[in-house]
């Protein structure tokens, strides 16, 4: 209980000004949060599709690393650690289709960065949980999954999407967990990081990271969706990333 009480102390929302927006009449959800009455359309992936990770540095894994989904490198030059790591799908340094997807990358960012609503909550600090329903949500600054798991309620819609805008880094620390609820789908979160995103051991994501700079999964952490680094590196340890 006192674990849920502080979770829920650190994180600010607003509504927009929309009088169907008022959290007083949009309350069928456990954490107080506004449920949000505007639809976010998907963010278009396009030449990023394909990718599992893609990184505009270098991929460096150490372990038994599995991964299933393309894996692209551009402008970069140095994928490190498979073998002994695992690829279920192809190798992608600085061909046409690495270079497409770090273009379709920067295209997809900005529409997610971009994205407005009338209904967008704002959230700040650690947001372990929650349950977050369809919509639009942001922070000025950077967001933690630490005191408790986060939950993704799509409300019984398998195509709702879920945007949240980062301005600094996304962090998880060790076993925190996402979980989809509701005929939620990882391929329908998406996570637009602005610095770098870092994920503690053994924990388990859910989504597209879009990371503006590094991500970094420690021992054992888990991805279903994509990892997708602008311009910095990914860093693997014995982690099972999936595209969703």
């Amino acid at each position: 209980m006192l674990l849920s009480t502080l979770a829920f102390a650190t994180v600010v929302f607003m509504s927009g000004c929309s009088s169907n927006n008022d959290p007083s009449t949009n309350t069928d959800n456990p954490n107080g949060i506004p449920i949000q009455n505007t639809a976010m359309p998907t963010v278009a992936l396009a030449g990023t599709s394909s990718f599992a990770l893609l990184s505009g540095s270098a991929i460096t894994s150490t372990g038994a690393t599995n991964v299933t989904g393309d894996m692209g490198l551009s402008p970069g030059t140095s994928i490190g650690g498979f073998p002994p790591g695992i690829l279920v799908g192809t190798q992608e340094i600085n061909t046409n289709l690495a270079t497409l997807g770090q273009h379709d990358l920067t295209a997809a960012y900005n529409d997610a960065a971009g994205r407005t609503s009338t209904d967008i909550v704002t959230l700040s600090g650690n947001i372990g949980g929650l349950t977050l329903t369809p919509g639009l949500y942001k922070t000025t600054s950077s967001l933690a999954i630490s005191s408790g798991d986060l939950t993704f309620d799509a409300k019984g819609n398998a195509n709702a999407v879920f945007i949240i805008q980062i301005a600094s880094a996304l962090t998880t620390t060790s076993g925190r967990k996402v979980f989809l609820k509701g005929g939620a789908s990882a391929s329908h979160i998406f996570w637009q990081v602005g610095s770098s995103a870092t994920f503690g051991t053994t924990s388990v994501f859910k989504g597209t990271i879009m990371a503006m700079q590094s991500i970094t999964f420690n021992t054992g952490a888990t991805l279903d969706g994509r990892a997708l680094a602008r311009i910095g590196g990914i860093v693997l340890s014995g982690n099972t990333i999936v595209k969703q």
